[in-house]
């Protein structure tokens, strides 16, 4: 590929009209077409039954398609599958590597599955695990990997291809948050090193922290794609949390055009209009005799946008 060529200034993914129809008769997409650039962090968002899992099927390669057409890095995904196959790398949810297998065999293995040799597959495979934080474990059997070292292993598997896209499908579902955050950091350095993501969570504040755009599909259909900061701005409501040092009065302060609650006896959670002066909270306040030791913003934005979306509490 030459800095010139068509597929050096494709987005990483092109989706257009794309529509699947099964053969029980349901439509899982009607009309799909969004666009994901290079090197973009990206988050497919949808509550059950919305498509998501047929969008990235179909992107994998491990579903067909009824009309429409996909490009990756230019590369159609029908003409030229074998090709485009190669540029995708995919985490589904489910762990499905062998676990009477060591990391290291299971990384070396699945590159030998794409025609990757041997030689090549081993210094790939530690650098890998390496990343993924699990090279002390590259020779233990995979069965003993805390659920949080599997997730990273699928990660770590997944990136043996070196592919350009890598998509993931509810990659922390089920673990606890420090887990998260340390799957995040993973995450992150894959996506700085290069590597366009597309990740599937039903944990909003998961995609609001790691992503820069996202799509919200709703029965079959896009509902609101576009930059995260953008998204979230449109709403005409923000939300913050006030930490209060003392106790707070027995009656909190009306303070017109906002919602004022108290969490617990020194938490007090607050939404106000966007256009409103915070100034008017802090005086409101101060007559109450209620002073702040600190606040900050409620990270519950993504989630506001969503029900509004599509009526659902959280995605799935």
């Amino acid at each position: 590929m030459t800095p010139h060529s068509p597929e050096a200034a494709a987005p990483a993914l092109r989706v257009r009209e794309l529509r699947k129809t099964y053969g029980n008769g349901v439509e899982a997409l009607k009309g799909v077409s969004l666009d994901v650039a290079p090197g973009d962090f990206f988050a497919l968002l949808g509550p059950n039954g919305a498509g998501k899992s047929t969008l990235i099927g179909i992107v994998s390669s491990l579903v067909n398609p009824t009309s429409g057409s996909v490009e990756v890095f230019g590369t159609d995904l029908v003409s030229r599958r074998s090709e485009a196959m190669r540029l995708v790398g995919l985490v589904p949810q489910e762990i499905n590597f062998n676990l009477f297998e060591q990391p290291y065999d299971i990384l070396v293995n699945y590159a030998g599955f794409y025609g990757i040799p041997r030689e090549e597959a081993g210094p790939l495979a530690e650098q890998e695990l390496r990343r993924a934080h699990l090279w002390d474990k590259a020779r233990v059997m995979s069965r003993t990997l805390s659920g949080g070292m599997k997730r990273r292993l699928m990660i770590a598997r997944a990136m043996m291809t070196r592919p350009r896209l890598l998509i993931l499908d509810e990659p922390t579902a089920g673990v606890d948050i420090e887990i998260r955050r340390d799957m995040w950091r993973v995450l992150r350095e894959i996506n700085a090193a290069g590597t366009t993501i597309i990740l599937t969570t039903h944990y909003l504040e998961e995609a609001e922290s790691l992503c820069r755009n996202l799509a919200i599909i709703d029965r079959g259909t896009i509902v609101e794609q576009g930059p995260m900061r953008a998204l979230l701005a449109k709403l005409d409501v923000e939300g913050f949390l006030f930490d209060i040092d003392g106790e707070l009065p027995a009656r909190l302060p009306e303070i017109e055009g906002t919602t004022l609650v108290a969490l617990d006896a020194h938490t007090l959670d607050l939404d106000m209009p966007r256009a409103m002066d915070l100034n008017r909270v802090f005086a409101a306040f101060d007559a109450a005799g209620i002073r702040i030791r600190s606040m900050r913003t409620k990270s519950n934005r993504l989630e506001e946008l969503f029900v509004r979306l599509t009526g659902q509490k959280e995605a799935a």
